[in-house]
Order: C-alpha cells, then structure tokens, then sequence
C-alpha cells in the first residue's frame, strides 16, 4: 500500500504535465485566432555597394594579379546604384564572356565628306584667240558658274580660223565658235554641226581697207588686194558686196592672212580686210596710226545675222544634252552678270586673260556689251531661215535646209 501510494503522484504529474504542453500547440494549429499571428519578418537590409564600371572609361581587361605589390588601387571612376543615378542599360560583359565595345558619348572627329559627283569634261573651242566677245564663256569659266552645274569647261584656241568646225565635225572637240553664214556653208556641204547657242546677235564683221586708196565703196573693189582669214568672208561677205556692181571675184586679189589682218594692213601686204571685227582692226590700226576706212556688209546686201554661235555634234547630241543644257544656263547667268557689273566684268577678264589689257579692247568693250545675247539659248526662226533662202538665192548653197537642222533650243531638248 505504501508503495502504490508512492506512485499515483508521479503519474498525475506526468499527465498534467503532457496537457500543459499540447494546448497551445493544438490552439495555434486550429487557427481558431489567426489574427494573433505574429507578421512575417521583413528581408534583411544589405549593407553592400555593388560596384559598376562607367563603360569606355574604365577597362575591361582581365583582374590585377594577387602578386602586384601594394594595395589594389580603385578603378578611376564608378557608379554606385542606390545613389540617385540610373542603373546601366548594358552590362560590361556579354554572357558569352567578350567585352562589349564601348560607346562613345560624342564624336571625337569630324563625319567623312561626301565624295562630290563626277564633273562633266567639256572642251569649247573658241573661232579665235581670246578677244572681249568671248566674255560670257570666260566669265562663266572663272566665277564658278560652269563648276556649280557639274561642268568642267575647258577653252582652247585654234592654229587656224578654218579648223574649229572640221575638229567639231570629226569629233575632235565638243563644241565650236563660229558664225551664223558659216554655218549654213557647212552644214549645206554634210558636216553634222547644229547652233545651241548665240553669244553675239549681230554681226561684227565689216570690211575694212586703208584710207587715202580712193576705196569708198565696194564698186572700188576691182583690181584691189583684199584679205580674207576664213571661208564665210570670202564666199558671203565678199561676193555679196561685190555681185551688184558686176564684179567677179576673179578681178580682185584676194589672199590669206589667217590670224594677221592688222599686220597684213599695215605692212602693205593687202589694200582691205574682209570679215575682220569692226570692233577691233580700226582702233587697232589707229594706234599705229594708220587710219582706215569700215564699209558695213549689212549696209550692202549682207542680210542680218548672228556674229557668233556655239555649235554643237548633231550626231553626238543625244549623250551630250544634259552638258549642253547645263552649259547654255551658265553662259546665260554670265552674260545677266556681265550686262549688270560691266566694270567689274572687264577686271575679271583681264585677269582671266592678261592678254585682253590693250587700248582697242577696251574702247571695244561697250560696242561688244551692247551685242551679248542675254538669251542666249533662245533662237530666232525667222533670221534662219531668211539667211539660208538668201544664201540658196545667191547660189551659195544647193538645198533649202530647215531651220529644225540648223538650229535648236537646248531648253526644249
């Protein structure tokens, strides 16, 4: 009895204590109070700075050894995130382990230039060396206004007044000086040459012969020595001035002088000079002083015309339109230029030309202002055709050519 009695105390302890022990545990587990849950404890805060190199300032390479002597020094410049900075868009790495190339913040040099287009080559032979009439092509040549249009315009000058329309018909050069009577001559004997342009619209040449011969008009042309530098003077000029006094040219002496009539003149070795520049020969001869005598060929049957053209390659035309176009717009911008600033044109020309700086050429440069066509592309139909049915009534050509085959517009190419 003693003993049991000993026991059941411990027992009562033991149990009271296991019921203790599953209660709360049984409470929590119900949920029957889940607002008495404590909340769930916030992340803990790092204290670490992640480090980010500023591309393109700091270098990529691989990481110092451990070996270098002394402390490690920091990269030159980083970013740290959480300073109020944004965060890279780009890491300093790819995954696949190569560097990224770096991204420049601004250019260090200047773009690569366009390359410019190709300049279009042109050779312009003039009808004689260079003189005051050729002033819109210099003009045009030398203040740009053949190289804004892609052009590259070069001026050559013949050894013979008679060549330029052969080297123009046999390709030689790409365009030509000469006069409106020579033309029609030309293209009536087969020579594919075709006007794009009037740079003088009237004529310049006259026949001039010395004074004190009693030469007073052409009926005083028999038995005299008359000059001539090219085809139209002889066959045009000069036969028209003689035909309505009954004089054959077989009465007058007639010779050659290629580029020397003032010469010719004043060392005797003509009386006259037919087709020469009205503008020029008389000044010129003056200032020897040699006076003269100038007989107008329109005064006298020579019907009016254009004293200088630019001609063109009929058979080349199509592949050089473009060109040709381009050039007669510039020769027109040079002519309004030259017409509106006439003194500052002549200083152009003459240091385009030093050769141009004598008295003759500029007591003749208001008489060639008051001839340069302002149109120059424009063409009068009419004067055309009045001249080729002049040049058939004379017998001077075979065939009545239309104006459509002697001249165009480039305008309406």
């Amino acid at each position: 009895m003693t003993t049991r009695a000993r026991r059941l105390p411990s027992w009562g302890f033991t149990l009271s204590l296991l019921v203790a022990l599953t209660m709360p545990s049984r409470h929590v587990a119900g949920g029957e109070d889940e607002s008495l849950a404590a909340p769930p404890l916030p992340p803990p805060v790092l204290e670490t700075e992640v480090m980010v190199p500023v591309l393109g300032k700091t270098p990529l390479g691989p990481a110092p050894s451990a070996e270098a002597s002394g402390p490690a020094a920091p990269p030159p410049e980083v970013r740290r995130r959480g300073s109020g900075e944004a965060p890279m868009a780009t890491l300093p790495k790819r995954l696949d382990g190569e560097a990224e190339p770096a991204v420049p913040s601004s250019a260090r040099a200047p773009a690569e230039p366009i390359a410019p287009p190709p300049m279009t080559e042109l050779e312009v032979m003039l009808d004689w060396y260079p003189s005051p009439r050729h002033a819109a092509l210099i003009v045009a040549r030398d203040k740009g206004m053949f190289a804004r249009r892609g052009l590259e315009v070069r001026l050559s000058t013949p050894a013979d007044p008679n060549v330029p329309t052969k080297l123009l018909a046999a390709s030689r050069v790409d365009l030509a000086l000469t006069r409106q009577p020579l033309l029609h001559l030309k293209v009536d004997q087969g020579l594919p040459l075709i006007r794009v342009a009037t740079l003088v619209d009237g004529s310049l040449a006259a026949l001039v012969v010395r004074d004190g011969l009693q030469i007073d008009s052409p009926a005083d042309l028999a038995g005299r020595r008359i000059g001539h530098a090219d085809e139209d003077s002889l066959s045009v000029l000069l036969d028209t001035l003689l035909r309505p006094h009954g004089i054959k040219r077989a009465e007058v002496e007639v010779r050659g002088i290629n580029f020397g009539p003032g010469r010719a003149i004043s060392e005797g070795e003509v009386d006259g000079v037919i087709g020469a520049m009205r503008h020029l020969l008389p000044r010129e001869l003056g200032d020897e002083g040699i006076a003269t005598r100038l007989i107008r060929v329109e005064e006298h049957g020579v019907p009016l015309h254009d004293g200088l053209i630019l001609l063109a390659n009929r058979d080349r035309l199509n592949g050089q339109r473009g060109a040709i176009r381009e050039l007669v717009e510039a020769l027109e911008e040079a002519t309004a230029w030259i017409l509106e600033h006439p003194s500052a044109a002549w200083t152009q020309l003459l240091a385009a030309e030093p050769g141009l700086d004598t008295p003759a050429n500029l007591a003749a440069w208001p008489d060639i202002l008051m001839h340069l066509n302002a149109s120059p592309a424009a063409v009068d139909h009419g004067r055309y055709a009045r001249f080729e049915k002049f040049l058939h009534d004379a017998g001077l050509v075979e065939r009545l050519t239309p104006v459509e085959r002697l001249a165009l517009d480039p305008g309406t190419f």
